[in-house]
């Protein structure tokens, strides 16, 4: 999406008539640019009327993000993050990722954060396309580096999922559930999800790149593109919340948990993730990397994050990597 869209949007977030003769004014380009400018908006979500004589009319202006909001929000925490908002890219985790690469051995205490109005190219796990449109999701990646090496951080996605989890309740968004190893569920319906990247030796230090995507109001044309059934924030509260006081307290948590994961690794955490494990004590089964399928209960999590079952032939182990677990019954 052209920066002049973008220039042009914002213009048009306070939801009123804007004629095309105005915005070329403001912006200094012709009639001509803004409407090309404008074209084939509706495969992001973008809803905009066109009236003779009035103009623009944006019928669901997003919520944009803004770092001095959120740094308010984050009040004496604003200084320990390096937050960067993007219009568009293609997805935060491969910039942040390129990032840490590129940077490596430079010392920075901050807590690098990148967020995007609009990912053309998010990635979920085992390859998955990470669908959404503009502003209708809070997508953001931060970089954590562990002291410890990348053996260390098994379970760290639990961990994430139960910040999450916080969050949400904290703000009033109850009834959220988490599915092994990364998904964010209400109602056993796809919410969100985590992608973690490691980088680093496996004795230490590594650096850790967390996404995080989470759907607040997807448009039906974004929902029938992805493979699984979702659900979004506004489906749960009936609005949609302040984006930039969400990614703050989420931020905050984030940090929190991140530095107790630091020193004593998923462990603090296992009870907690526990309780919201949507399928815990219920049937399952796991599709593994080599085809088979295996089934029984789901019992927990051991203290480096691995999925406890029951199975036919006793209690078994599951790491994450490319299993699939799905519901029976």
């Amino acid at each position: 999406m052209k920066s002049l869209t973008f220039a042009i949007l914002r213009q048009l977030s306070d939801g009123e008539f804007h004629s095309g003769t105005e915005l070329s004014r403001i912006l200094g380009v012709s009639r001509a640019s803004i409407s090309n400018a404008l074209y084939g908006l509706d495969r992001l979500g973008v809803v905009l009327h066109k009236i003779r004589g009035r103009g623009y009319h944006w019928l669901n202006p997003v919520q944009w993000l803004d770092k001095t909001v959120i740094q308010a929000h984050l009040a004496r925490e604003a200084d320990i993050f390096h937050i960067e908002i993007l219009e568009t890219t293609e997805s935060t985790n491969s910039l942040l990722l390129y990032s840490v690469t590129r940077d490596k051995g430079t010392h920075n205490e901050k807590i690098r954060v990148i967020a995007a109005e609009l990912q053309t190219g998010g990635r979920g796990r085992r390859g998955r396309q990470w669908h959404t449109g503009l502003g209708d999701s809070l997508t953001f990646s931060l970089s954590w580096q562990f002291q410890r090496g990348v053996n260390f951080l098994s379970g760290l996605s639990l961990a994430v999922g139960v910040a999450i989890i916080r969050t949400l309740a904290s703000v009033g968004i109850n009834g959220v559930t988490l599915k092994w190893p990364n998904d964010l569920l209400f109602d056993f319906i796809k919410l969100g999800g985590v992608l973690i990247e490691l980088q680093g030796d496996m004795l230490g230090p590594a650096t850790a790149v967390i996404g995080i995507g989470i759907n607040l109001r997807l448009p039906e044309h974004i929902k029938i593109k992805i493979d699984q059934e979702t659900t979004d924030i506004y489906a749960i509260i009936h609005e949609i919340p302040d984006r930039n006081k969400l990614l703050a307290v989420l931020l905050r948590e984030l940090a929190v948990i991140l530095n107790i994961f630091d020193r004593q690794g998923f462990s603090p955490f296992r009870d907690e993730w526990v309780r919201y494990h949507a399928f815990e004590n219920k049937l399952i089964e796991l599709h593994l990397p080599n085809g088979f399928i295996e089934q029984g209960m789901a019992r927990g999590v051991a203290s480096d994050g691995s999925l406890l079952v029951s199975t036919l032939t006793g209690e078994q182990s599951f790491h994450g990597g490319e299993i699939s677990l799905r519901k029976l019954g």
